[in-house]
């Protein structure tokens, strides 16, 4: 059979390559993971269960329920302090993120993307015929507003923003992202903003870029903040241009987020965090403080992740170390251009995390 030419443009992700090891090692510390490690709580999986025994389980419309649509433009109203003119409920924010690439990414069309990065945007622009643009932010991670006027051109279409970031716990500060903005206003830019650890920051008060530019299709979820991403509920929110063609794109690929979820989370969507933030804020405090001795590591500001450069060596060699010690992270170079970093994924157990970094510090010296 011959197997169109596009997919030469995607690899297997490299975290599914971890998984697949993980699951030939007897009971390995998994420091690997990008999901909650408690459970959903009780409120929102009782919401989801009186959902289905009340027979919601059929189609909904294509762009979500009106109900969830409704509650989350006037949540995003309040909180982003600006109007979105409209709203797509999606599959989780990677069907979100596919939709929005479908509607927006013509061939050649060039994609600025703060590297590290997330592993979906570079693999999904190549996809499409796009072309990635890295922008090198280490070793902090911030993005000066000198390095990305340097990276936009003619073909420049789109700025990826993910704060709280997925590899690093960035989170952008309001002055650095009003110098962002101070960019993205003279060239006209669409900025794509990946804001699904929104809830899990850990030191500031969070600034969404929503709230500073209007020219942002804003994408977020409940996956990470009520520990469903098996329930794939994110959403899109943004220009009404935008959100009418992913919402067709939808129609024929998706059809429609899961019925049951949209019901639950409009029923739980104020739903307190508090203590499962603070939670994981001493849980990076645990992680950093045990190895920022042995490591190069930058303290995370959000999500669930710290990106500390290996000591020695490339990223591949010092993973597969750990791994032979029965330890998973991810290696820095799927989420980057770089092989220096790796990845550490903090949503674990208090007594997992302190094997795991008592084995980290004692492979950092071979």
């Amino acid at each position: 059979m011959q197997i169109a030419k596009r997919m030469q443009s995607i690899d297997s992700s490299g975290i599914r390559k971890i998984f697949d090891l993980a699951s030939k090692l007897k009971n390995p510390i998994n420091l690997s993971i990008g999901q909650p490690d408690f459970d959903v709580p009780d409120l929102i999986k009782n919401e989801a269960i009186l959902a289905i025994q009340n027979g919601y389980n059929r189609y909904t419309p294509t762009g979500g329920t009106p109900e969830l649509k409704e509650r989350l433009l006037t949540r995003l109203e309040k909180d982003k302090q600006r109007h979105f003119e409209d709203i797509i409920v999606t599959s989780g924010v990677s069907g979100a993120l596919f939709l929005s690439f479908l509607s927006l990414i013509d061939p050649g069309d060039e994609v600025l993307i703060p590297d590290p990065y997330f592993v979906s945007y570079k693999h999904l622009v190549n996809f499409l015929g796009g072309k990635p643009v890295f922008i090198d932010t280490y070793p902090d991670f911030k993005l000066p507003k000198e390095k990305l006027e340097n990276a936009i051109t003619e073909k420049t279409k789109i700025l990826i923003l993910n704060s709280p970031s997925n590899p690093t716990g960035k989170v952008y500060s309001r002055n650095e992202l009003i110098d962002i903005v101070d960019v993205a206003k003279k060239h006209n830019l669409l900025i794509i903003s990946d804001e699904i650890y929104e809830q899990f920051v850990f030191n500031d008060e969070y600034t969404s870029i929503s709230s500073l530019y209007n020219n942002v299709l804003l994408l977020s979820g409940y996956s990470k903040s009520f520990g469903i991403p098996g329930w794939r509920v994110g959403y899109a929110a943004g220009a009404k241009e935008i959100i009418k063609e992913m919402t067709v794109i939808q129609q024929y690929t998706f059809v429609c987020a899961p019925s049951f979820a949209q019901k639950a989370i409009l029923e739980s969507i104020d739903y307190d965090l508090t203590d499962e933030i603070n939670n994981y804020k001493r849980k990076r405090d645990i992680v950093y403080n045990g190895l920022k001795s042995e490591f190069n590591i930058q303290l995370s500001g959000g999500a669930f992740y710290l990106f500390p450069k290996v000591p020695n060596g490339s990223d591949q060699e010092f993973v597969e170390r750990a791994i032979a010690n029965n330890v998973l992270v991810i290696p820095g170079s799927v989420f980057s251009e770089r092989n220096t970093h790796f990845r550490i994924s903090f949503a674990n157990t208090d007594e997992q995390l302190k094997k795991g970094i008592d084995i980290l510090n004692s492979i950092s010296k071979a």
